[in-house]
């Protein structure tokens, strides 16, 4: 094996009273392209945060290799708002002497479609994860750290990041809950777990069958531990009432076994998830008639026609801005069209997964956002009472009255699947729920949707969850196009229209064909100037207000903002709550003065 690159032994870390890491061991060496997964609040980001020497462990000892050049790309990068793309990836702060830096960053900014003098602030998160991502490949690290790499990026882009990752001379550690990622990339999976590090070689899938095998054979070895203890649990009990006498040997024996039974960390318990679909829906759960909708002259959808079922289970799928949530709005009813007209089944009651977690009270507690007014739950013929119903959402009991405010990224996902789930409904709208999960929840969470006979809308990036869950999908085609395919990604990704163009040479193609400006027709109508001056800006404050709401919603993920108390994260809260009136105001503005062009 070659010299590692760095090399952990007998590390011990802990936040307060929780051990993240307990004696642990782990080498990384050159080429190794290492998933690094676990639950959430496992310690997987502070392990990250060590390999490259932001925290230091508070025992152990770390090893590195003498002029090691370690990158990091967070799950919300900082970048510097002020420079531009190129600025970013050709320079970024680093080793000025590097003079060939700046072709490679031009090569990657060409290969990305990007405009190279965009200004940062400018850009969506997708666009600024991609950019970060440039920005740390270009550099040539000996070791690139990747947390949560995939948020933001569409479908696309993760495909580049594989293709850029396979091909890379560098070593990769990277956490993510995307499994199709895992299985393509990496070449080992290092699990950690109550404060162990487990190393599998592999990826992936090779994980799952070895992780099988590992615990049967842990709970046999566990199972026949519990025996001998019980066994000599009555020996010591028949022996003292026999003889009034002891065997010390078998007494300091007996000591050790139990020291070593609660010395063993035992394993969390799975979430338990469940869901009552309640009254069934009619047959026909929404049918959608020629419905066009455009913000400004940008046309997001084109003459949409289709009809939606009970049972169906939908995966609405496209690039980042395609009009995913746009079109959720429109078929719930909580948008109307530009064109078009939308018609709502009978009996439908509709759960609704918002992927900025907008629907949580901050102010409120665990108990009553789950149950307000009430200690139980009903769960179809089950009724749970509220601290029980927690429990299976791995909050314990403790934390029931704690604020909304105080909980992490993933502990708020967790809090809306359980108040998504704490209400009969029979149609279930999920946008983006796999954010912030981890592999297991994601997987009863698939379990529970297969297992539903209500009717799903889904927007998802993750591939092996629109696969594992959907029976038919509705694909953005570009231009306003949405067409309907039958199975999940991977029959879309077969049957989907060939696409002549890569994305540089589509830019090059835009650039230099610019669209025809539509010319008005001169009729005259209500608007005076400075509103239609107004209407035409709302598109973009629309824009800019929809990026500012998925940074502050990602700044929420962060678990260094819970540390210090939950003043900062009722901050961004409310923060985020001021930016969704906003929108709401902008959005009803635009109507308001659309109708009034129109007259």
């Amino acid at each position: 094996m070659s010299v590692a690159l760095i090399s952990l032994s007998n590390i011990q870390l802990a936040f307060g009273h929780v051990p993240l890491l307990d004696r642990a061991e782990f080498t990384i060496h050159p080429g190794e392209r290492v998933g690094l997964i676990g639950r959430n609040g496992a310690g997987k980001s502070s392990l990250l945060k060590l390999l490259a020497g932001r925290i230091e462990p508070d025992d152990g000892d770390v090893m590195r290799l003498n002029g090691l050049k370690v990158m990091t790309v967070t799950q919300e990068p900082e970048l510097d708002e002020s420079l531009t793309i190129l600025d970013i990836i050709s320079h970024g702060g680093l080793e000025a002497e590097d003079w060939q830096r700046p072709a490679r960053a031009q090569a990657l900014i060409d290969q990305l479609g990007l405009d190279p003098d965009a200004r940062i602030a400018t850009l969506s998160g997708g666009t600024r994860k991609r950019v970060a991502l440039a920005q740390a490949m270009v550099a040539q690290p000996d070791l690139l750290l990747l947390d949560e790499p995939t948020n933001h990026l569409d479908f696309d882009g993760i495909a580049w990041l594989e293709a850029q990752l396979l091909k890379a001379p560098f070593s990769v550690i990277v956490i993510t809950h995307d499994r199709r990622f895992l299985d393509v990339v990496t070449t080992r999976i290092v699990e950690l777990d109550r404060g162990t590090l487990f190393s599998f070689p592999g990826n992936f899938s090779d994980w799952q069958a070895r992780k099988a095998q590992w615990l049967e054979a842990q709970a046999q070895q566990n199972a026949k531990f519990d025996k001998v203890l019980a066994q000599e649990e009555v020996w010591i009990r028949k022996g003292i009432e026999a003889r009034r006498t002891r065997n010390e040997g078998r007494v300091r024996r007996l000591e050790q076994l139990r020291r070593e039974r609660s010395e063993r960390r035992e394993r969390v318990g799975n979430v338990r998830l469940a869901v009552d679909q309640g009254q069934r829906s009619g047959k026909l759960v929404a049918e959608l008639e020629n419905i066009t909708h455009r913000f400004g002259e940008r046309l997001i959808i084109d003459s949409l026609s289709t009809t939606i079922l009970r049972g169906d289970r939908i995966g609405l799928i496209g690039p980042n801005g395609a009009g995913k949530t746009t079109l959720l709005n429109i078929i719930l009813g909580k948008l109307q069209p530009t064109e078009g007209s939308v018609r709502l089944g009978t009996n439908v009651s509709v759960g609704y997964f918002d992927q900025m977690r907008a629907n949580l009270d901050e102010n409120a507690t665990l108990a009553d956002t789950i149950s307000p007014g009430s200690e139980w739950v009903d769960i179809g013929s089950q009724r749970k009472h509220v601290m029980s119903y927690l429990e299976d959402f791995l909050f314990p009991p403790a934390r029931a009255n704690s604020p909304v405010s105080s909980l992490s990224g993933g502990e708020r996902a967790r809090l809306a699947l359980a108040r998504l789930f704490a209400r009969p409904v029979n149609v279930l709208v999920m946008d983006e729920p796999t954010n912030d999960l981890d592999i297991e929840t994601l997987e009863l969470l698939e379990e529970l949707l297969q297992d539903y006979s209500g009717t799903v809308l889904l927007v998802s990036h993750d591939r092996t969850f629109l696969n594992n869950v959907i029976t038919q999908t509705l694909a953005a085609e570009g231009d306003g196009q949405w067409s309907e395919y039958v199975g999940g990604y991977d029959e879309w990704f077969a049957q989907r229209p060939a696409r002549a163009d890569k994305p540089a040479e589509a830019a090059q193609r835009k650039k230099d064909n610019p669209p025809p400006v539509r010319e008005k027709p001169q009729r005259a109508n209500r608007i005076s100037p400075w509103e239609q001056k107004e209407l035409d800006a709302i598109p973009d404050q629309i824009a800019a207000l929809e990026e500012e709401q998925a940074r502050l919603a990602e700044s929420l993920t962060d678990p260094d903002l819970y540390r210090d108390g939950p003043d900062e994260a009722a901050a961004l809260n409310a923060k985020i709550q001021e930016t969704e009136a906003r929108l709401e105001a902008l959005f009803e503005r635009w109507q308001v003065l659309e109708a009034k062009k129109n007259e």
